[in-house]
């Protein structure tokens, strides 16, 4: 990989980050005005999660290409899913907060890459190959 490809992913990773807490942020708040605390605190429960996981597939993705780990670090990276599962459930089985925001709330990461994608293909249309941070 060139420098300018490192540098490259290195600025949509960094966008990616931005506009997730944007979106995170700005969920959390609509879910606040339009429906009160309990589907405020779901989705931000669900973008944490969601924050979770995508930082957890970031260190895998980075983990490619270096020495196969260790079956523990296998089985840990399989059981996180358990952990995740089990504390949402616990969470939204003994508090009102609400279950259809906390699903909104995980999709977060998937919408932050969905807005990337779509940032790159407007500048791939406009011709612009190192375009600028936004």
């Amino acid at each position: 990989m060139t420098m300018a490809d490192e540098r490259f992913f290195h600025r949509a990773y960094a966008r990616i980050v931005r506009i997730f807490w944007a979106l995170a942020v700005g969920g959390t708040t609509a879910a606040f005005v339009f429906r009160g605390w309990t589907w405020s605190a779901g989705f931000a429960l669900g973008a944490a999660i969601s924050w979770v996981n995508f930082r957890w597939w970031k260190r895998v993705t980075e983990a490619l290409g270096s020495p196969p780990p260790r079956a523990r670090w296998a089985v840990l990276l399989g059981l996180r899913y358990l952990l995740l599962a089990g504390g949402a459930y616990a969470i939204l089985r003994l508090t009102p907060i609400s279950v259809p925001a906390a699903l909104a709330g995980l999709f977060v990461a998937v919408a932050a890459v969905i807005v990337e994608i779509l940032v790159e293909l407007v500048y791939a249309r406009n011709g612009a190959l190192d375009h600028p941070d936004l």
